[in-house]
């Protein structure tokens, strides 16, 4: 079988200049990486903040299993269909992180004949973005650690430092380190660790800034650690906030590139759902809008991460409005989900289907708790029969009553997906009711529970009590009004990884809470959820490699 990365090799791109003409964007706002990858000039992004905006497609998925989902390839496929079909149309993704590339879960530009290239290039170091935001935010680990040792004027409790380091790797060595070890030159020791570079506050800040004056402002607000007497103290206090907006004013220009369709997409930005938000830049999907009548973009993970965060914080934040959601499920995993093993799934198994349709079902009644019109992608696998594919369509209609439109761009590119966008034209068509899952009003421990209850299907939540406390410190201190952030298992509705399906009655246990002030939400740490995550028993990085032409092998 073809790999997705001889598939992206073998193709041929257009020049980048070309694919921006086609979707308005003058060369002069180009600031080229090469032949086929450009970043757009923030003046020019400017000059257009005053056209209408497009209609905003969401495409999300059920809880993802090991037998694979696809969610990025539908994004990309559905795009390039849209514009098949005439509907004009950008594509807006978050970048790839090392991490998962060189770890278990490989890269994130798509798949089969539908894939954003050069592939490549956007999975490794694409034009650097990650690396400037692993910068700035080590830029400032080190300034708090350096105000410390000429003296702290602040009075920094080094107890409560906050603030962690971040590597854009899995690395489990690096969860929980002591620093400045080898006597007073190297500073004061203490304990401290990494996340990954996704996870940073930095990072969200990034995604959700507005233009670099919103940029510089939210990396003021961020709280890094406390003074003796419990004060909190800022990058604004450090003075470090204009050294970080240099660092990122370059990476801050969303990134272009294209699809092997032909079709124009934003990649920028990049946190995960399980521990971030999940969503790609606020200024590429706003770019997007502008650009175009329709923008498909994608959030991180199932419905029960990645769109909830969309819907209820960066569309909170943004202002946007989103016409229609679109659930990806395959006949493979739904039989996971009812309780098929995954060397098994190639046999046709009608039962486990139904078993498994109750993960969809979730999923689907969540986004229209939200008020969305919901259509299902049925990503197509060689494994799928036709009687299983009815059983979906069927299950779909009469217990949903959605329609479940089986999808082949995997293989056919946008051309297996146009009655995908057919659907997704006409329900961007209807009426949207949106409307967040909880008033920024409520208590935060409410908006906790709220999630937990009405998306996770939870009986409710076990707050650790020093974790209630510190929800009511930040609503103390003016931070009520802020939505929350699930950090959480992305396999099960429940925080254990192993309950598929769609659990009920479960008890969500918060083990902390922490104040995210420049990105503004709370993040809730539910049960075993890591910030820096390892590397499996055997990481693809084992298989990655330069042929004897320099070409690179085993990227996926």
């Amino acid at each position: 079988m073809t790999t997705d990365l001889e598939i992206a090799r073998a193709a041929r791109l257009h020049p980048i200049g070309d694919v921006a003409e086609r979707a308005g964007i003058p060369a002069g706002a180009l600031h080229l990486h090469g032949r086929h990858i450009a970043k757009i000039d923030a003046e020019f992004l400017d000059g257009i903040a005053e056209r209408p905006r497009g209609k905003l497609v969401l495409v999300t998925a059920i809880s993802p299993t090991p037998a694979g989902e696809g969610k990025t390839t539908t994004t990309i496929g559905l795009g390039d269909a849209m514009n098949r079909v005439g509907a004009k149309t950008m594509i807006c993704l978050r970048e790839p992180s090392l991490g998962p590339c060189f770890g278990q879960k490989g890269g994130a530009t798509g798949g089969g004949y539908a894939q954003v290239v050069p592939m490549e290039a956007i999975n490794l170091h694409f034009t650097g973005d990650f690396h400037a935001i692993t910068s700035a935010h080590n830029l400032l680990a080190a300034l708090i650690d350096n105000h410390v040792y000429w003296g702290n004027a602040l009075g920094i409790d080094l107890r409560r430092v906050s603030w962690r380091r971040v590597l854009d790797m899995n690395d489990r060595a690096l969860r929980d380190i002591v620093s400045s070890l080898g006597g007073p030159a190297n500073g004061f020791p203490r304990e401290d660790g990494f996340d990954i570079t996704v996870a940073s506050e930095v990072m969200a800040v990034f995604c959700l800034a507005h233009d670099l004056a919103d940029l510089e402002a939210r990396l003021g607000r961020m709280i890094v650690a406390q003074t003796r007497e419990r004060a909190r103290v800022t990058p604004l206090d450090l003075n470090a906030t204009g050294a970080m907006g240099v660092l990122l004013k370059d990476a801050f220009r969303p990134n272009l590139v294209q699809t092997l369709g032909g079709s124009p997409a934003l990649v920028h930005g990049g946190p995960f759902a399980n521990i971030a938000h999940g969503c790609n830049s606020v200024l590429a999907t706003e770019a997007g809008l502008r650009l175009a009548d329709y923008v498909v973009t994608e959030a991180g993970f199932g419905a029960d991460l990645g769109a909830e965060k969309f819907l209820d914080i960066k569309c909170r934040q943004a202002g946007l409005m989103p016409s229609a959601a679109v659930v990806v499920a395959t006949v493979r995993a739904l039989k996971m989900h009812g309780g098929v093993a995954k060397d098994a799934l190639g046999r046709e198994d009608l039962d486990a289907l139904e078993r498994g349709f109750a993960n969809l079902a979730r999923h689907v009644a969540n986004l229209r708790g939200f008020g969305l019109p919901v259509v299902v992608a049925v990503n197509h696998f060689v494994s799928d029969t036709p009687a299983e594919h009815e059983a979906l369509a069927r299950l779909c209609r009469e217990r949903l009553d959605v329609e479940a439109v089986q999808c082949r761009h995997w293989a056919e590119g946008g051309a297996g997906a146009e009655d995908l966008a057919r659907r997704v034209v006409e329900l961007c068509e209807q009426p949207s009711h949106f409307q967040v899952l909880y008033p920024d009003e409520m208590a935060l421990a409410d908006k906790i529970d709220t999630v937990a209850t009405r998306i996770y299907g939870a009986s409710g939540v076990a707050i650790d009590m020093k974790a209630r406390a510190k929800l009511d410190e930040f609503e103390a201190a003016g931070f009520g009004h802020l939505p929350v952030c699930m950090a959480k298992t992305q396999y099960s509705f429940s925080t254990d990884p192993t309950l598929m399906g769609a659990p009920s009655g479960h008890v969500v246990p918060v083990r902390d809470v922490r104040l995210a002030a420049g990105a503004g939400f709370v993040v809730a740490v539910c049960g075993d959820i890591m910030t820096m995550p390892g590397l499996p028993r055997v990481p693809a990085a084992e298989h990655i490699r330069l042929d004897n032409e320099g070409r690179i092998e085993g990227l996926s």
